[in-house]
């Protein structure tokens, strides 16, 4: 199955039509960057995407968002002390305000990382051919480059540095293009912070969130203690189903939600969703934001596995699709985010390193209104303060000063491709290993999981026995475990607590392990569901 491609870009919405004409390429950001004043990169330096980004002629301004946001963060005042380093950029000036330890006594000299060098990514070709990078602690002073440890490391504003920010602020409106002019990205220290950060700008206790029927463990099990409840979206195999979404808002009824008001704020994972690995089409996209529009909602996209959005699924033994042949090629065959349709900056999008360089920099970024992205960083400036100032200069070296944009883009058609090959090696392995009688699943498009639906209804003597589904979900897994596989229940994602559903689903990912062991994982799986289900061990599973 084919991954949903992108539709015509000027595609009209509901009030307004997006205008692409001034937007930025790859090959624009140098010619951009010329005609800018030097980046202020000093400790605590001022930053904002407004330095970086196009002007957006004749794009509309964000709706307002007060009556979204809550009393918690309508309350929150600016940072005194944050506000204060707006100062310290003034020529002569003696600063004994602020508590900013001297870098004389950061223990560090000099750090030196190895990367690849595009388009030599592998391990072996890294160790090989790799750039050898050194971030000192006074290249700025020194004029080595316009990051170093006496900044990086010292506080710094809770929007990220300002080489950082540059770099994502460029790249999202080289990817999305975001349809309205106030828009603003802002780092974080990964996208579960960050989503922690915006249920508390937006709902208190008492409230419900809506989110896929079946969704990640962490963004529920985040808003619960809240005491927010989690409502499901009947999903099929593009995703969330707007019908049901619109059905549910049209009809909502207080008195079965404990008295919770009509919910505004979605989450969603459009892209290789966890855990079910479905992806959203652009006409999908399109009607669930026409459904937002039409009952005033908030959305959260959280997209980590946007760029691992994959090639073509075509069978076992079959031809490859070519890959993408270039940078704007690559970037047409990405289904177009939420992000990009928004013309009412009714989207926080959180978009996250942690699947495409490494997870524990833990570093992202939100891009929002300038409303939003302000109560944001209000948050952050008392808690998280900023990214960590090592994974920013790691971030910088890479990104900036080594691969540029087009290197990136480089690399992320280099994981496309990569895990596309596990993608297939697990759909190869299930076809061959699973039983056809009782599994049936779809190759994912995107991300790094693979849903494999089990017919629970034909477990033996279930009549005689009763066992209920999720009894035999457990026995399914511990037989699993029994002969060597872990995989992860389907019952763990439910979005709503104590209603299991009617089917059975187990979530299996092909991230790490290798080929081989994915393959033998995969075959055990098969032999504790024959024995379960007491079929014949000669029959193979197939792709429904």
């Amino acid at each position: 199955m084919a991954p949903p491609m992108a539709d015509d870009l000027k595609a009209t919405m509901d009030t307004q039509t997006a205008t692409l004409s001034d937007r930025l390429s790859v090959n624009g950001v140098m010619a951009r960057r010329s005609k800018a004043p030097r980046i202020s990169g000093g400790i605590a330096a001022h930053a904002s995407s407004d330095m970086f980004k196009g002007p957006g002629y004749g794009k509309p301004k964000s709706k307002r968002w007060d009556h979204r946001l809550n009393e918690e963060s309508k309350s929150r005042k600016p940072s005194s002390l944050k506000g204060a380093a707006k100062y310290l950029s003034k020529p002569g000036l003696i600063s004994l305000g602020g508590g900013l330890p001297s870098s004389e006594y950061f223990p560090f000299e000099h750090i030196n990382i190895k990367v690849p060098q595009p388009p030599f990514f592998s391990e072996q070709e890294t160790k090989t051919s790799g750039i050898e990078k050194r971030i000192g602690k006074h290249d700025i002073e020194e004029g080595k480059s316009i990051f170093d440890i006496h900044v990086g490391l010292n506080y710094g504003q809770s929007t990220g540095s300002a080489q950082v920010l540059r770099f994502v602020t460029e790249h999202t409106e080289i990817v999305h293009h975001p349809p309205y002019q106030d828009w603003q990205c802002c780092l974080d220290v990964g996208s579960t912070s960050a989503l922690d950060m915006a249920y508390r700008m937006f709902v208190k206790a008492g409230d419900c969130v809506l989110t896929e029927e079946y969704t990640f463990c962490t963004a529920a099990e985040t808003v619960r203690p809240m005491g927010v409840e989690c409502i499901g979206v009947r999903m099929d195999a593009e995703g969330l189903l707007p019908a049901h979404l619109d059905s549910l808002l049209s009809s909502w009824d207080p008195s079965a939600h404990n008295n919770a008001p009509k919910p505004f704020l979605l989450y969603t994972v459009p892209s290789g969703q966890n855990p079910t690995g479905t992806t959203q089409s652009y006409r999908r996209r399109k009607e669930i934001y026409r459904v937002a529009q039409k009952h005033d909602l908030y959305i959260l996209e959280d997209e980590p596995y946007f760029f691992l959005q994959m090639q073509p699924y075509t069978g076992p033994n079959a031809r490859d699709v070519p890959p993408p042949s270039s940078h704007q090629e690559f970037l047409k065959t990405l289904v177009p985010s939420l992000l990009s349709l928004d013309i009412d900056g009714r989207v926080m999008r959180l978009d996250s390193f942690s699947k495409v360089i490494a997870p524990g920099l833990r570093t992202g970024w939100i891009t929002a209104s300038e409303q939003i992205v302000e109560r944001f960083m209000r948050h952050a400036e008392v808690s998280t303060q900023m990214p960590s100032g090592l994974s920013q200069l790691v971030l910088f070296k890479l990104l900036d000063e080594t691969w540029g944009h087009s290197g990136y883009l480089d690399w992320l058609i280099a994981l496309r491709l990569e895990y596309s090959k596990r993608r297939d090696n697990i759909c190869d392995a299930c076809e061959r290993y699973l039983p056809k009688e009782v599994t049936s699943w779809v190759p994912p498009m995107a991300g790094m999981f693979h849903w494999i639906r089990v017919d629970w209804q034909k477990y033996p003597s279930n009549k005689a026995t009763l066992k209920s589904v999720l009894e035999i979900e457990d026995e399914i897994f511990q037989a699993a475990i029994e002969q060597g596989t872990l995989i992860s229940k389907g019952s763990w994602f439910r979005a709503e607590l104590g209603d299991p559903g009617d089917q059975m689903f187990f979530r299996t990912t092909f991230a790490a392990a290798p080929e081989d062991k994915i393959r033998e994982a995969v075959k055990r799986l098969g032999e504790a569901l024959r024995a379960i289900f007491h079929l014949d061990g000669a029959t193979n599973g197939t792709v429904y």
